[in-house]
């Protein structure tokens, strides 16, 4: 990557925690896709099962009846888009790369299914390997760390290994921000994010309209914009190298002038 990334979300849900983010019909879905692709999306990430915290899990086959056709219908719009599949499910990583995706985006780094490691290697597609503790459900009573940083770090060469045993070519690292994670240690972990560096791995940060930011200022997911703005500049100026976005144009504007800033 020589500049960083924007990956926008679209979400095949009823219930994602940013309403402006939920699509459930093939052509608001393929009109939202053309919308980012033109703002300068690198890659499209599509999701059917919402994981904000306490969510309630869906089983595979309802993902797939939601996110294969979404899948389908963009590849077919636009077969040259990169498109991401955001699953904890094998079975669904599977079907959703033989329907067009090309990466896959998993929240739980191959602990919510033991065979998604695998799988994911016999497609030969990237991997994208989040830091999570528990689970969706219940992960914000897990969030106790000695050393947030290290101890993540420390997850990180673990799964690292544990992905190019199995055989996993590319790897993307997720601290996944908001993912067992209170306010205080979300910007902690962005503070330290370059500590990840020493991985020599691409690292995508997703923190766009969270509640690190619409809390901290006192708005809603809705008015969170430019506060997700100013902290994605932080992200880029601490190493990410792909920023996951409701708000595609936005972010690559801050992109574009990282990129001046650098030069």
């Amino acid at each position: 990557m020589d500049n960083p990334l924007i990956m926008g979300i679209i979400n095949v849900t009823p219930d994602s925690f940013y309403e402006g983010s939920r699509f459930m019909e093939n052509a608001v879905i393929l009109k939202m896709a053309e919308k980012m692709l033109k703002d300068g999306a690198g890659i499209l990430d599509l999701g059917a099962q919402s994981t904000r915290p306490g969510s309630e899990r869906i089983s595979a086959e309802e993902e797939l009846k939601r996110i294969v056709p979404a899948i389908e219908a963009i590849h077919s719009e636009f077969p040259n888009a990169i498109l991401s599949i955001d699953t904890f499910y094998g079975k669904v990583a599977k079907e959703s790369v033989e329907a067009g995706a090309s990466i896959v985006n998993d929240i739980s780094a191959g602990n919510l299914d033991e065979s998604m490691l695998k799988t994911v290697a016999s497609l030969n597609v990237p991997y994208i390997c989040m830091h999570m503790k528990g689970t969706p459900e219940n992960m914000q009573s897990q969030t106790h760390y000695d050393n947030l940083s290290l101890e993540i770090l420390d997850f990180f060469i673990k799964k690292i290994d544990e992905c190019i045993k199995v055989g996993i070519k590319d790897i993307i690292l997720d601290p996944g921000f908001g993912f067992a994670k209170t306010i205080t240690h979300n910007f902690e972990l962005l503070k330290n994010l370059s500590i990840f560096k020493i991985l020599e791995r691409p690292v995508l940060i997703g923190i766009s309209r969270k509640s690190t930011v619409y809390k901290t200022l006192g708005v809603s997911a809705a008015e969170a914009l430019n506060g997700t703005t100013f902290l994605h500049a932080i992200a880029l100026l601490n190493g990410a190298n792909i920023l996951r976005v409701h708000d595609v144009k936005e972010a690559k504007e801050a992109v574009k002038l990282f990129v001046e800033y650098l030069k």
